[in-house]
């Protein structure tokens, strides 16, 4: 059965997303029930939300090291 586990498991809170291989809980958990054409399916999203959520990653990081605005 082909997964797209790379062995990272860490749930990133502000997509909901696993940061090794982009599924969400609810898909990991299901994995072995669903259908070969489900899982491929919900394999050809997981390129694009894993880009998603490192760009939104790269987003925040670049926000923190700017340090806080000041006021006006």
């Amino acid at each position: 059965m082909q997964t797209p586990c790379v062995h990272v498991c860490s749930l990133v809170s502000a997509t909901g997303f696993c940061a090794g291989c982009g599924r969400t809980l609810q898909e990991i958990g299901s994995w072995m029930s669903y259908s070969d054409t489900e899982r491929r399916r919900i394999m050809a999203l997981l390129p694009a939300r894993l880009a998603g959520a490192a760009t939104a990653f790269d987003h925040m990081k670049t926000n923190l090291a700017s340090g806080p605005e000041r006021p006006l």
